[in-house]
């Protein structure tokens, strides 16, 4: 696991701290563009802010600059941030559009599948929930 500190915003009071899992089954950028996604729903990542650019989280990170580049494409293919050659990217919305209920639903149970399939039982599957829910309200500044 790592944990990266890196200036965001172009301004030494704001810090991204972004983890990366080398045990997590998923892609190096799917991390990248989830913990961004994260620091974008809990508000730590505002709209209209630029994030830093592709060099620096490569370089940060120790990662290839089309692992960056990748994340960057999947967030604003969510209709997240807006990336422009040469200016970077910028974050656009706190909302994930042309994702219908049924779809989100299908997200949790995915969630909720893995957590079932871990062997944990149902009470500590709902405590589990409750927890991260609870976390990430207190965490959400919007």
């Amino acid at each position: 696991m790592c944990i990266v500190s890196c200036d965001t915003v172009h301004s030494p009071t704001r810090l991204m701290y972004i983890t990366i899992d080398e045990a997590d089954k998923r892609p190096i950028y799917r991390q990248l563009a989830d913990e961004i996604k994260s620091l974008i729903a809990t508000g730590e990542l505002h709209e209209g802010l630029t994030l830093p650019p592709v060099r620096q989280i490569a370089s940060d990170l120790g990662v290839n600059l089309n692992t960056v580049a990748q994340a960057y494409r999947e967030l604003k293919k969510e209709g997240l941030v807006r990336v422009r050659h040469g200016s970077g990217a910028v974050v656009s919305s706190r909302i994930i559009r042309d994702q219908s209920d049924s779809e989100l639903r299908k997200q949790l149970r995915r969630a909720l599948t893995h957590l079932a399939l871990a062997g944990l039982p149902r009470t500590e599957i709902v405590a589990i929930v409750n927890e991260e829910v609870a976390a990430f309200l207190k965490s959400s500044k919007g």
